[in-house]
């Protein structure tokens, strides 16, 4: 099985930061955000990953090339402007392949348990289960959330947990979007929701969206010193 790492943003509230650094680059504990992803990734059993990137995208190319020195093969998705979430996803799932594959936002610091969300994606059967998505506690920098997250395992529009940017998808939840063409997540996430194919659960562990300066300090202060990968 696949995962997928998206580090294609800009990473405006980070800047000045990221007017010369790609946010994935970002160090927190000595590494940097993308470098734990794939450290994580490579401890639950992946191996073939898929990265797009769009700015300073040569600079995270270069950071870990073939991936060879993680353990793991990592192919590049390059994208000329960043095609937001869908958008980037559907322009590589020639890479990804027909599949069901776990994903990742590069710019969140997170003991996410990978293997849970595998075993999530080979339930994936394209039809009536097209993704599962991992939620969060709403932090205290956002009171109103994503989602709600019934007993049974299904998500229902609300706003009492949000999406940790973690998820399996099957290919078929992009089916019919265009590569190269920019495209945001809450449509597809909505339509699947009211037709009840979207399944998830709930993490208490360690989640920490890195969207600002500040945030990108505590993320180091969490990630030094702990064996965590």
């Amino acid at each position: 099985m696949k995962a997928m790492i998206l580090a294609a943003g800009r990473g405006e509230r980070m800047r000045p930061l990221t007017d010369h650094t790609p946010k994935p680059l970002l160090k927190a504990g000595g590494e940097s955000l993308m470098g734990w992803h794939i450290r994580r990734l490579a401890r639950a059993g992946f191996s073939e990953l898929v990265v797009n990137h769009a700015w300073l995208g040569e600079q995270i190319e270069a950071a870990f090339g073939d991936g060879s020195a993680y353990g793991v093969s990592i192919s590049w998705s390059r994208e000329a402007q960043a095609l937001e979430t869908a958008g980037g996803i559907a322009n590589a799932l020639p890479l990804l392949g027909g599949e069901p594959f776990v994903l990742i936002n590069g710019d969140v610091l997170a003991d996410i348990d990978f293997g849970r969300l595998a075993e999530a994606a080979r339930g994936l059967d394209g039809v009536e289960r097209l993704a599962h998505l991992v939620m969060v506690p709403n932090p205290a920098w956002r009171a109103a959330g994503d989602f709600d997250l019934g007993e049974d395992g299904f998500l229902t529009e609300g706003t009492s947990l949000t999406f940790a940017g973690a998820a399996a998808y099957h290919p078929a939840m992009f089916a019919g979007m265009p590569p190269g063409q920019a495209a945001p997540m809450l449509p597809l996430f909505r339509r699947s929701i009211k037709e009840r194919q979207i399944t998830g659960h709930r993490h208490d562990g360690l989640w920490l969206d890195v969207g600002t300066p500040e945030r990108l300090r505590e993320a180091d202060r969490i990630a030094t010193g702990r064996d965590w990968a």
